[in-house]
């Protein structure tokens, strides 16, 4: 059945942008929603972690916040912003920050927004992913945030998975878990069912 359309941001991982991000945003797309997918690594992809976080290192994080924001400069409000694991800290950044935000998905990664300089979360549902062994992510960040998101009157959705491995959700990865990674998408379908079409929060 065809769902209201929304238009999603979707960020990769460090890994950049590969086949699977991708797919998932095609996956999207079959369900009505408009998809972009931005490239803040000039198309460069990799088969581990550790080589793109150098990658990532060596961009800087004032770079890619800056890619980011560029990437949806020209863009309407009332987006979606959703990443993968450093795609998710991009996503949570400009969910925040950038007027008309109406929701944030972040998948393997989450984190405390005064960490990002964020002094109170504006009114955006959130609904966050993350694998209960993965040594990437910091479950008192996780908290944090939702704590903030509950502060502002929105909704904050955790979903933790009982998987090893941080990128699970991609079919690509070592790590992929095929019934974790279909429970993280019929969440993120009832998710955007649920988003206001309009603008959000400022």
């Amino acid at each position: 059945m065809m769902t209201t359309s929304r238009t999603i941001v979707l960020f990769h991982s460090a890994l950049g942008l590969r086949p699977s991000v991708r797919g998932f945003a095609d996956s999207l797309r079959a369900r009505g929603h408009v998809v972009h997918t931005p490239d803040l690594f000039d198309g460069e992809v990799f088969d581990n972690v550790e080589e793109g976080v150098r990658k990532r290192d060596a961009l800087g994080i004032a770079a890619l916040t800056g890619r980011a924001q560029a990437a949806v400069a020209g863009l309407p409000p009332g987006l979606v912003y959703a990443g993968f694991s450093m795609g998710a800290a991009a996503a949570q950044f400009l969910a925040a920050t950038r007027p008309g935000a109406v929701g944030a998905i972040l998948m393997h990664a989450a984190l405390d927004p005064a960490m990002m300089g964020i002094p109170a979360w504006p009114r955006v549902d959130v609904q966050i992913h993350y694998g209960t062994r993965d040594s990437w992510v910091d479950v008192a960040a996780v908290s944090a945030l939702a704590a903030a998101v509950e502060r502002s009157g929105a909704a904050c959705s955790v979903f933790p998975y009982d998987v090893d491995g941080h990128l699970f959700a991609d079919e690509n990865a070592p790590e992929y878990n095929r019934d974790a990674a279909q429970a993280m998408r019929d969440r993120i379908a009832e998710f955007l069912s649920h988003v206001p079409a309009g603008a959000g929060g400022s």
